[in-house]
């Protein structure tokens, strides 16, 4: 049978203490034992179903972990504090003093900051390269290289990565493939083309109403006990743990993800047709201009469409901010970086998300001032939106 992400979350039924249909969230930071014994064998790993400290786990944050695995087709899954404190941890159970990463050059500015700036710090190294060449990819690996690290779909430039071809290189050179998933959950399910190790933002769409901060590590059994282990386990030690009232609303929001991405996806697509029609540089996955176009169609669950993202080129960053405040002040959405809102949001990545990236970096990959990335929203008339935009776009001189 295809495999088919929402039907794998839908499937999935639990009860409350009390019959509940959503289920009992625990409020507890810690959880009693009737045996000294019991106590001893659950810090040892050796005592299924029983729970010692909220640092280590909870009925709740399992619940949402297994619906997440469910999702991406994955053994299991860890939830943690936020997206940086899903990635971080994995990158240093992996990577060891003296490692190497291979990473794209185009992703989130606190990934980035992170590799460029803190883990050199605990003796790793990173090579940034193009992630869509592939013979960049396996030039830049290294007798000491760990890991082959992307986006999906990348931030903001949204390029698009081969993940079955980035598979096979981490594969030949014994290595882990970790994916941030962020932009595209759904859409893409990286574990069924071959990464080891899947992340997401659950600030972003699976969350989808911007009030709470969450990540997660999806992965084999393996991994995600090593990540959990007591003694050297990188999310234990670190201690990047998502609070249970928020695991048990990010649940919640899951069943809906479906219903969502269709919408953003199918509004992105309408807007982004129309802006590249009337001559705006454009960059979209669903449009046949975008260089992986045919890629990212051999790789989708084509019902979810490409996804809630697109950007559009201003011209200058002052085209940019006046366009960008003048659709705020429309009710067109937000000036406000994250994403997966059931708003619009927009902002200049260059000076904002990305800003962590030198200038000359930035100009390097192609991200420009003028920059504009979309989140685009649930609009129920996206003509409408269009032509507010559109009027927004001549009256500042962009069109």
């Amino acid at each position: 049978m295809k495999f088919n992400p929402a039907d794998n979350i839908q499937d999935l039924q639990y009860f409350g203490e009390f019959g509940g249909v959503n289920p009992s969230i625990s409020d507890s930071s810690t959880y009693t034992f009737l045996s000294a014994k019991t106590m001893f064998d659950t810090f040892e790993g050796n005592a299924d179903g029983c729970y010692l400290y909220s640092r280590h786990s909870t009925p709740s944050n399992l619940y949402l972990g297994e619906a997440l695995a469910a999702m991406e087709g994955t053994e299991t899954a860890n939830v943690t504090a936020s997206g940086m404190g899903a990635i971080t941890p994995v990158l240093l159970q992996i990577c060891n003093a003296g490692d190497h990463i291979v990473s794209s050059r185009t992703i989130y500015g606190g990934t980035y900051a992170f590799l460029k700036n803190f883990t050199p710090k605990l003796g790793i190294e990173t090579t940034f390269v193009d992630i869509t060449k592939l013979d960049l990819v396996e030039a830049a690996i290294t007798k000491n290289t760990k890991v082959l690290y992307c986006e999906s779909v990348s931030n903001p430039l949204l390029e698009v990565a081969d993940i079955k071809g980035l598979s096979a290189l981490a594969k030949k050179h014994h290595l882990k493939l970790v994916v941030d998933n962020t932009f595209s959950p759904l859409s893409i399910s990286p574990a069924k083309l071959g990464a080891d190790i899947v992340c997401h933002s659950l600030t972003k769409f699976i969350n989808g109403s911007s009030d709470t901060v969450g990540g997660v590590v999806c992965g084999s059994q393996e991994f995600i006990n090593d990540l959990r282990n007591v003694n050297d386990g990188a999310c234990m030690l670190l201690g990047s743990t998502m609070d249970s009232l928020r695991a048990a609303s990010i649940l919640k929001n899951m069943r809906t993800l479906h219903i969502r991405m269709k919408q953003h996806s199918f509004n992105a697509a309408f807007l982004a047709d129309k802006f590249e029609a009337d001559g705006l540089k454009t960059v979209y996955p669903g449009l046949e201009s975008h260089p992986s176009h045919q890629l990212f169609k051999t790789m989708m669950n084509t019902e979810y469409g490409f996804g809630g993202m697109l950007t559009i080129d201003a011209g200058s960053l002052d085209k940019a901010n006046e366009l960008m405040e003048l659709m705020q002040h429309k009710n067109l959405g937000y000036l406000a970086v994250s994403l997966g809102f059931y708003k619009t949001l927009f902002s200049a990545p260059g000076s904002s998300t990305s800003s962590e990236i030198p200038e000359n970096e930035q100009k390097e990959m192609g991200l420009t001032d003028g920059l504009i990335r979309f989140s685009i929203g649930l609009d129920n008339d996206i003509e409408r939106t269009y032509n507010m935009m559109k009027a927004c776009m001549v009256e500042v001189g962009v069109l």
